[in-house]
């Protein structure tokens, strides 16, 4: 009876046998695997698009010092934020304080 395999499965037939120290001849053998349907499901697997990218590294990131605190000193009070403090909350801070 004939098996039929989804390529999934035949990508691990085919990783397995790479793994493996047999030759494609060897191992169909040792699995009763047809060659010609071994090499064609390799063949198949080739042509689609791999869709792993490998990301290649043109330029050395910049490495980001911690931001310090935005600090507001108006008279006698001493105010400490953190530097992500949105534009709009010091903006309506500042006017607070005016």
């Amino acid at each position: 009876m004939r098996k039929t395999r989804s390529l999934e499965q035949w990508r691990g037939i085919i990783e397995e046998q790479q793994s493996s120290d047999l030759t494609i001849t060897e191992y169909c053998q040792q699995n009763a695997l047809s060659k010609t349907t071994f090499y064609a499901a390799k063949n198949k697997l080739k042509a689609l698009p791999d869709n792993f990218v490998r990301a290649k590294i043109t330029k050395q990131p910049d490495v980001i010092k911690p931001q310090q605190p935005i600090t507001l000193i108006v008279g006698k009070v001493k105010v400490s934020l953190p530097p992500t403090t949105p534009a709009t909350y010091l903006s309506q801070l500042l006017r607070e304080f005016a």
